[in-house]
C-alpha cells in the first residue's frame, strides 16, 4: 500500500501499560509518544488504568483544570477518571479509569460480547475478568470523550494493544461506529503458551489449530478474544513478520500492516554525558559484584547482561546460563573475566541484608557472602528455576572462576536497594548484552541496547534479528553491532556454543575494534527511530478509516 501522509483528526491509544511500567509495550508508547506529539500536538490521548488510589504515580502528572466539565459528565454516566500529561518526553494528554466498578455487570458484559462478536468467556480465570473490565471502561471513556468532543466530520482512530483491550475496542466499534478501530497483537497468547510450554512452535506451525491448541493449554478465554477482536477491527495490526505468519496460522486472520518497534534517541544521552554515565554503571555494577562475591573484579571486566521479563524458555534465559557455562569451561581462551548478569524480575521479597550492610560500608571485600550468585531474597527460592540452574550447572562464583554469574531477580526503576539506578542508566555499563530468544515478537531489549552503543546477540527468531539481517542484507555479526545466532525448536546447545564463541571472539578483540562495534551498534539503532517507523502507523491508520468507512456504508 502507497503510504498515506494524511493523519487521523484525532487518535485514541489504550493498553494496561500506560503510565504503568510493566513490560515492552510500556516502551512502545512511551518511546513512539512524542513522535505523535510532533504530528499531532494534543490530538492524541493515551488512556490506562487507574489503580493508584491513594498512592503516587510518578509517571502520571494529574491536571484538575483540565477538561472540567466532561469529567464531571463523565463521572454521571458512572465513570471515575483522572486526566492529566503522562511523565514522559512529549508529554501526551492522559486519561486513567477506575475499572472495578464494572465488575458487577461483568456476566452481562460477557454475555453480550457472545451475541454480538462470539466472544466465550466461559473459561476465563486469573487476569481474564480484570483485563477485561479496564477494557470495557476504556471503550466508555473514548465513546464519552467522543461525543464531548468529537463528531462526525472527524477521522478518529481508535488502537488497543494486546488481548487485554479487545472487550473495549469491540464495544466501541459497536457503540461509536464513526471511530476506526485497530487492534495491535504483540504476541498471541496461544502462540506465547505453546512456546512457554516447551512445545515446538516453530516447525509445526502450520499444523497447530488455534483454537484446537487453547482448549488444550486452558487458554480459551483469552485466545477467543483475542481471536474474534482480530477478525472484527478495521485493521489488524502486529509487530513483526516473524509474528504475522503465527497469526496467520493460529488466530486464522493475515495481519493489515506490520507496525515494527521503534525506539527515541532522546533516551540516550551525548557526549560528556554519556562518558560520565557510562562510568557511574560500570562502577557500581563491580562495586555490587564485589561486595556480594569477595572477589575484586578489574577495571577491563566484561560486563554481559540479558535482561526482560521472565520467560525461562521463551527468553532464552537458560540458553544464557548454559552459554556462561561454557564460557567458564573455555575460560583460559578468554582475555578478560566475564561478569554476567541476569536481569529479569522474579518473585522478589526484598534486597538481601548482608548485602546492603556491605553496600552502606563501601570498600574492597575479600570474602564471598552466602549465596554469592543473586542480589535479592526471593519467596521460594528452593524453586526458582534460574538458581536451580546455576546450582546444577555447577556456577557457583568461586574466587577462581573467570566467569561470574550475578542474578538480579528484581526490577530495575532505581528504588531496588542494592543498585539504586534504573534499568537504562545500567545498560550503558554493558560491554554485550545476550537475548538468546526462542520466543520473541519484536525485541525491545536487543534494540535498547544498540541504542546505548551495546552491541548484542540475539537470534533469527525475534523480531529485531530478523530486522537487523534485512538491514545488513546477510548474516549479522558482533562486528555489525548485532550477531544474530540461528535458532530453531530443537538447536539450544548450538546456540548456547554460538554466545560463547562470540564472547570469546570480543574478548579478543582490541579497544579500537570494540569501539567500531559500539559505533555499528549506535549507527544501527538510528534506522529503527520512531521518526522512520511511524510511517507503518500512517499506513494502519489510513487502511483502518477506509474501512471503517466501508462497514458504514453497508
Amino acid at each position: 500500500m502507497k503510504e498515506n501522509n494524511t493523519l487521523p483528526s484525532f487518535i485514541f491509544e489504550s493498553s494496561w501499560e500506560v503510565c504503568n511500567k510493566v513490560g515492552g509495550i510500556y516502551t512502545v508508547l512511551s518511546t513512539r509518544a512524542k513522535t505523535m506529539q510532533d504530528a499531532l500536538k494534543d490530538k492524541v490521548v493515551f488512556i490506562g488504568p487507574d489503580f493508584w488510589a491513594g498512592k503516587e504515580n510518578p509517571l502520571f502528572i494529574e491536571d484538575k483544570k483540565l477538561w472540567t466539565k466532561w469529567v464531571s459528565k463523565a463521572k454521571e454516566e458512572g465513570l471515575s477518571i483522572r486526566v492529566g500529561r503522562w511523565n514522559i518526553p512529549g508529554e501526551p494528554l492522559v486519561v486513567l479509569v477506575d475499572f472495578n466498578p464494572f465488575f458487577a455487570i461483568r456476566d452481562e458484559l460477557y454475555t453480550q460480547a457472545w451475541n454480538d462478536y462470539q466472544v466465550d468467556s466461559l473459561h476465563g480465570y486469573g487476569d481474564y475478568d480484570e483485563a477485561n473490565m479496564f477494557s470495557y471502561a476504556a471503550g466508555r471513556v473514548v465513546e464519552s470523550f467522543y461525543k464531548e468532543f468529537l463528531n462526525n466530520a472527524d477521522d478518529v482512530v481508535y488502537q488497543a494493544h494486546e488481548w487485554m483491550t479487545c472487550l473495549g475496542v469491540l464495544y466501541v466499534q459497536k457503540s461509536v461506529p464513526q471511530i476506526a478501530t485497530i487492534f495491535t497483537t504483540h504476541a498471541t497468547s496461544i502462540g506465547r503458551s505453546i512456546a512457554g510450554n516447551g512445545k515446538p512452535l516453530y516447525d509445526y506451525l502450520w499444523a497447530y489449530d488455534g483454537t484446537q491448541m487453547s482448549r488444550e493449554l486452558n487458554m480459551e478465554a483469552k485466545h477467543s478474544i483475542e481471536r474474534q477482536t482480530a477478525h472484527h477491527v478495521d485493521c489488524f495490526t502486529t509487530v513483526s513478520d516473524v509474528t504475522g505468519r503465527e497469526c496467520k496460522e493460529l488466530l486464522d486472520k493475515e495481519c493489515d500492516a506490520i507496525l515494527m518497534n521503534g525506539f527515541e534517541a532522546d533516551f540516550v544521552p551525548k557526549g560528556a554525558k554519556f562518558t560520565s554515565k557510562r562510568k557511574a554503571a560500570r562502577k557500581r555494577i563491580l562495586e555490587v559484584a564485589n561486595a556480594l562475591t569477595g572477589h575484586k573484579f578489574a577495571d577491563d571486566t566484561l560486563i554481559v547482561a540479558t535482561s526482560g521479563r521472565y520467560e525461562f524458555k521463551n527468553k532464552g534465559i537458560d540458553v544464557f546460563i548454559h552459554a556462561m557455562r561454557r564460557c567458564l569451561d573455555q575460560s583460559a581462551d578468554l582475555k578478560n573475566e566475564v561478569l554476567a548478569l541476569i536481569q529479569v524480575p522474579g518473585w522478589v521479597a526484598g534486597p538481601r541484608a548482608d548485602l546492603q550492610a556491605r553496600l552502606d560500608f563501601p570498600q574492597v571485600y575479600d570474602t564471598a557472602l552466602d549465596n554469592p550468585v543473586i542480589t535479592h531474597d526471593l519467596h521460594e527460592m528452593q524453586h526458582d528455576q534460574v538458581l536451580n540452574l546455576l546450582r546444577a550447572l555447577n556456577i557457583s562464583n568461586s574466587e577462581e572462576s573467570k566467569v561470574k554469574v550475578i542474578f538480579v531477580p528484581c526490577y530495575l526503576d532505581g528504588a531496588d536497594g542494592i543498585f539504586q539506578m534504573p534499568y537504562y542508566d545500567l545498560l550503558i555499563g554493558n560491554d554485550l548484552a545476550v537475548y538468546p530468544s526462542y520466543y520473541e515478537p519484536w525485541g525491545y531489549t536487543p534494540l535498547e541496547a544498540v541504542a546505548f552503543h551495546v552491541p548484542c546477540i540475539t537470534t533469527s527468531l525475534s523480531g529485531f534479528g530478523i530486522w537487523a539481517q534485512t538491514v545488513k542484507g546477510d548474516i549479522s555479526t558482533l562486528e555489525d553491532g548485532v550477531e544474530v545466532l540461528a535458532r530453531n525448536d530443537y538447536n539450544n546447545d548450538e546456540v548456547a556454543q554460538g554466545i560463547c564463541h562470540a564472547l570469546l571472539r570480543y574478548s579478543a578483540c582490541s579497544d579500537q575494534e570494540r569501539d567500531a562495534m559500539r559505533k555499528k551498534a549506535s549507527a544501527l539503532s538510528k534506522k529503527a527511530l520512531w521518526k522512520n517507523f511511524f510511517t507503518y502507523y500512517k499506513q494502519a491508520y489510513a487502511i483502518a478509516l477506509e474501512n471503517a468507512k466501508l462497514r458504514q456504508s453497508k
